[in-house]
């Protein structure tokens, strides 16, 4: 899942940007309001964190111009203000939600979680998946095998997720970067590999760590459990 982080706080771009990719997003960021318009249009985002006071234009006003191009884009709308007009107009604006500075991180996430399942697009792809004794739950980033619960984080769930849709076919490495990472991410496609191992590591404190075979030079396969 892919996010863009507006926001004229560098030192709070780098706390966000830090601990979401942590939970396993990724991030870009944009300093004022019109870099987040040309980001926006050049990108396809899951969600938007936008703040309201940025150089230039205001986050009113990017949330609008973003709304009009982009309608299925999340868009959650930070500010230091507290005033209830203010949340009116942003949500007026098209935002989905708004947080009140200073924030606790993990409610940041959650609510990222909440907008994103919102909406045509996103509801559909993630309906609940179930393969055997696997069952997904998108809510929660939660894998249940054989009664037990695997916690996943978000990069973490989506790589199963992906491979959960197509059991018993292998899914390359490509398909991989391209569902979970984006079409635009530029690192090593070895991360796949880390974030399997990482999978792997914790199917087997739920007594499967062989639901995922490796098929060498090309990818991955669900053997359905």
């Amino acid at each position: 899942m892919r996010l863009l982080i507006v926001e004229d706080d560098v030192k709070l771009v780098r706390a966000l940007k830090r601990g979401l990719e942590r939970e396993g997003y990724g991030v870009d960021v944009a300093y004022d309001g019109d870099e987040a318009l040309e980001r926006a249009t050049a990108h396809d985002y899951d969600a938007v964190v936008l703040d309201l006071m940025l150089p230039g234009r205001d986050g009113f006003a990017v949330c609008e111009a973003i709304r009009r191009s982009h309608t299925d884009v999340r868009i959650l709308m930070l500010t230091a203000r507290a005033d209830v007009r203010d949340r009116i107009r942003g949500l007026d604006t098209g935002a989905d939600d708004y947080l009140v500075k200073p924030f606790d991180f993990g409610e940041l996430v959650a609510r990222l979680r909440a907008v994103t399942r919102r909406g045509g697009a996103e509801a559909a792809d993630e309906r609940p998946v179930s393969v055997g004794d696997l069952r997904l739950d998108a809510d929660t980033y939660v894998a249940v095998l054989g009664g037990r619960r695997v916690v996943l984080t978000a990069r973490e769930y989506g790589v199963l997720d992906c491979l959960a849709r197509h059991p018993g076919r292998t899914v390359t490495r490509v398909e991989l970067l391209e569902e979970v990472w984006g079409e635009d991410f530029d690192g090593s496609p070895n991360v796949v590999d880390v974030y399997i191992g990482y999978l792997r590591r914790k199917l087997e404190g739920a007594g499967d760590a062989r639901l995922i075979r490796t098929v060498r030079g090309v990818g991955f396969v669900l053997e359905p459990p």
